[in-house]
C-alpha cells in the first residue's frame, strides 16, 4: 500500500477496523481505500489473495456498482438528445412486452419490473443473449404498477445495457470502456478478471472452509453486475461521483443523477435510503451519501461518497456473504473524526450592485426570509430563523433579470424582480408568491390586498 498522508493514529484506527472486519466476519480477503481531494489518502488490505495481502491494484468483481457506469452512459445519450428520460422503452428498444416503462423508471428502479430473471440463478450460470431475455419478458414481469414504488430490478439494467448498445451501435461494455474508463484513466476495470485478481469464494456458515464460486460472462444480464475493478480505479470513479466529472459528464447532469427519486421503504425502519438515476442515495445522521453497493457470488463491494465533503470510501472483498453494512461508513467516520476536512478561509468575492440591492430580509406574508449572495453568483433563500421549517432554494441568474430555482421547493420556478416606475424595487414575485421588504407591505401588489386598517 502507498504511504498515507494521514496521522499515524488515524491509520492505526483504520487498520484496526479493517482487521477486525476481516477476522470477525471471516473474509478471505478485504481491501479498502479512502479518497480525499481526488486522491487516495489511505488504503489497506487484510487476509490474502494467493500468498500475499490484497493491494489497491488487486481486482475484485464490483457487482452492481456496474450499474452506475451504465447509468452514466444513458445520461450521456440523453444529454446528446438521443433519448428522453420520459421515453417509453418501446421507442428505443422495441419488441418487448414492457413498452410503456420509461427510461427514468428503469434507472431509478421504479418500473415495477421483476427483480431477477425467470431462468436459473443468473449470477451463477452462463448468461443468454438479448433475444432470449426479451422473450422471457411478459406483462406479468411487471410485479408492480410502473412508478408506484421502489423495486430493485437487475433485469431493468440488463435492458438498459441493451438500450445503450442499440443507440451506440456497440456493446454496452465497449461503450463504457471508450466513453468512461479510457478518459478517466481506469485501466484496471474490465468485464472479466485480469491478474492480479481475487477469486470468488463462499465461506461455510458453520466451519472455516471455502468453496470457489463460478465466474462467467453473464450475457444480456452483464450490464447489471459484470465489471471487475480495483480500489485504485474505483477511487477515481468515487471522485467522479463526487463532482470531478472532467469532460465525461456535465456537472448538472451528475447533480440530477444524485437527486433522490424513489424511497427505498423497508418495513419497520425509518427512511434512510433512496434511489436516483442509477445511484443509491442514503441519509445517515443528517449526512447525505451517494454511491452503490455490489454483490455477486463470491464478492461484495461498496462505494460511498459524502456529498458535502466529497470524501469517499471503496471496499472490496471476495466472499458471497459476511461483510457488515457498517464497514464503509465506519471507515469514513474515522477519517472525518480524526482528520476533519480543511476549512477553506473566507475571502471576499465581487458582487454586483444589482445583486446587493436584492440581498437581505424579505417577508412572505408575516414569515421572515433572507436572500444571501453566493460566491458562485447564485442567490440563496432561506428562513431567517433556521429553526423554523420553511421553503428554501438557491437561484441562478438567467441574464434577463430573472432567476431560476435550482433546488428545494422552488426548483425550476422563476424569481422576478418587480420594479416601480422609478426603478426602485417594489417586491419579488416567486412562482406567484409575493415577497416584500416589510410584512404584507401595503405599497406592494400583495395578492388579495392588505387590510387598510393595517396591523393592530
Amino acid at each position: 500500500m502507498s504511504e498515507s498522508p494521514l496521522q499515524p493514529l488515524t491509520t492505526d484506527r483504520l487498520r484496526a477496523r479493517l482487521a477486525r472486519e476481516q477476522s470477525e466476519r471471516r473474509l478471505p480477503s478485504v481491501v479498502a481505500g479512502l479518497v480525499r481531494d481526488g486522491r487516495i489518502v489511505w488504503s489497506g488490505g487484510c487476509g490474502s489473495v494467493g500468498d500475499a495481502p490484497p493491494t489497491e491494484n488487486t481486482q475484485y468483481r464490483m457487482g452492481s456498482i456496474t450499474k452506475t457506469f451504465v447509468a452514466v452512459c444513458v445520461l450521456r445519450l440523453r444529454d446528446e438528445g438521443r433519448l428522453d428520460l420520459s421515453d417509453p422503452l418501446e421507442g428505443n428498444v422495441p419488441g418487448t412486452a414492457l413498452g410503456g416503462v420509461t427510461v427514468a423508471q428503469l434507472l431509478s428502479h421504479a418500473s415495477g419490473l421483476q427483480a431477477e430473471t425467470d431462468g436459473p440463478w443468473w449470477e451463477r450460470t452462463p448468461g443468454g443473449d438479448w433475444p432470449a431475455l426479451a422473450a422471457s419478458l411478459t406483462p406479468a414481469s411487471l410485479r408492480h404498477r410502473s412508478g408506484r414504488r421502489f423495486h430493485y430490478s437487475n433485469v431493468g439494467f440488463g435492458i438498459l445495457g441493451e438500450l445503450v448498445a442499440r443507440l451506440r451501435g456497440s456493446s454496452w461494455s465497449d461503450v463504457v470502456h471508450t466513453e468512461l474508463l479510457e478518459p478517466l484513466g481506469m485501466s484496471r476495470t474490465t468485464t472479466r478478471p485480469a491478474a492480479p485478481y481475487a477469486p470468488g469464494l463462499a465461506v461455510h456458515p458453520w466451519a472455516d472452509v471455502l468453496l470457489p464460486e463460478p465466474e462467467h460472462d453473464a450475457g444480456a444480464m452483464a450490464s447489471a453486475g459484470q465489471l471487475w475493478s480495483t480500489v485504485s480505479d474505483l477511487s477515481r470513479w468515487a471522485t467522479f461521483l463526487g463532482g470531478d466529472t472532467g469532460e465525461v459528464l456535465d456537472a448538472d447532469t451528475l447533480a440530477e443523477m444524485r437527486e433522490p427519486l424513489v424511497i427505498d421503504d423497508q418495513p419497520g425502519m425509518p427512511w434512510t435510503g433512496a434511489y436516483g438515476l442509477g445511484l443509491q442515495v442514503t441519509n445517515v445522521g443528517g449526512r447525505r451519501f451517494v454511491g452503490h453497493g455490489g454483490s455477486m457470488p463470491g464478492f461484495l463491494a461498496g462505494l460511498r461518497v459524502d456529498v458535502e465533503t466529497k470524501d469517499a470510501v471503496v471496499v472490496l472483498t471476495n466472499t458471497t456473504a459476511g461483510m457488515t453494512a457498517e464497514l464503509p461508513g465506519d471507515l469514513l467516520s474515522v477519517l472525518r473524526e480524526q482528520e476533519p476536512p480543511a476549512v477553506a478561509p473566507w475571502a471576499p468575492s465581487p458582487v454586483g450592485k444589482e445583486i446587493l440591492e436584492l440581498v437581505g430580509p424579505w417577508y412572505w406574508g408575516p414569515s421572515p426570509l433572507v436572500l444571501r449572495a453566493q460566491a458562485d453568483g447564485a442567490l440563496s433563500l432561506e428562513p431567517l430563523d433556521k429553526s423554523v421549517r420553511a421553503r428554501s432554494s438557491r437561484f441562478r441568474p438567467l441574464g434577463d433579470g430573472t432567476w431560476a430555482g435550482l433546488d428545494g421547493y422552488y426548483a425550476g420556478e422563476t424569481l422576478r424582480v418587480v420594479r416601480r416606475p422609478d426603478r426602485s424595487i417594489s417586491h419579488l414575485d416567486l412562482a406567484s408568491f409575493v415577497l416584500t421588504r416589510t410584512p404584507y407591505d401595503p405599497e406592494a401588489d400583495v395578492p388579495g390586498g392588505v387590510d387598510p386598517g393595517g396591523w393592530r
